[in-house]
């Protein structure tokens, strides 16, 4: 009989598999296929990072990416020796681990359509851990789901959309992470405590939006970096 803990390990596998079968494109796919065959709401992890965030002590390869990714902020591309990666969320990422010497796409071999930000996360979890806190380091992934919709059926129900870097929490709690949009490479700040509120009373920023609203979304679409919370990625140690 199998016991609660290899039924609960085995539903974690499972859920993941499935997470991974549907999330092979990212902000850096150029397909438009759909990944489901039936429209679905993929719910976001926010609840689970409820108790985050503290800054968790790193070591000099998490400060080294943490300070890459900074060094970046108002740029439109990264370049690092001499290689230029793609305008987007998920080649911003990739070029800041490569200055590390990490391939975020190392590994895997040849995926079908396994590009952006699905195939950063299969990395992650066969190279490193994903988390929901309740410490963070510098330099750590941040994984987002649904925050554009890439099937176009007028859903959110598309997994693992977005990616930035962690550059470092605020005594708040609120994760300052770095990250490339269509504007550009740009600082942005998720509160995992308040993920409903844009700005506190004293005008700080606790959640930047990362989808746009539109006049055509569903009741239930949400916009701000704490409801598209999907988890943290942990690779250096």
């Amino acid at each position: 009989m199998m016991s609660s803990g290899d039924r609960n390990y085995s539903l974690t596998i499972g859920f993941v598999a499935l997470l991974l079968s549907c999330a092979l494109y990212g902000c850096a796919a150029t397909g438009r296929q759909s990944v489901y065959d039936r429209p679905n709401v993929i719910p976001t992890m926010g609840t689970r990072g409820a108790q985050c965030c503290a800054m968790a002590k790193a070591v000099p390869k998490q400060k080294a990416l943490a300070k890459t990714a900074v060094r970046f902020v108002g740029k439109s591309r990264v370049e690092i020796d001499g290689r230029r990666y793609n305008p987007d969320c998920s080649g911003f990422v990739r070029g800041v681990y490569a200055s590390q010497r990490v391939d975020l796409y190392g590994g895997l071999g040849k995926l079908n359509g396994g590009n952006g930000v699905g195939r950063i996360y299969t990395h992650v979890v066969e190279h490193g851990r994903i988390h929901y806190g309740p410490t963070v380091h510098p330099g750590d992934l941040v994984f987002f789901h649904n925050t554009w919709d890439f099937n176009r059926d007028g859903l959110p129900n598309d997994p693992l959309t977005h990616v930035g870097v962690v550059e470092k929490v605020e005594a708040d709690g609120t994760v300052l992470f770095v990250s490339s949009l269509s504007r550009g490479i740009e600082r942005y700040r998720m509160n995992l405590r308040h993920p409903d509120i844009h700005k506190a009373p004293d005008g700080r920023v606790l959640n930047h939006f990362l989808r746009r609203k539109r006049s055509g979304d569903v009741p239930g679409t949400r916009y701000l970096a704490g409801q598209l919370f999907a988890g943290f990625g942990t690779l250096t140690r």
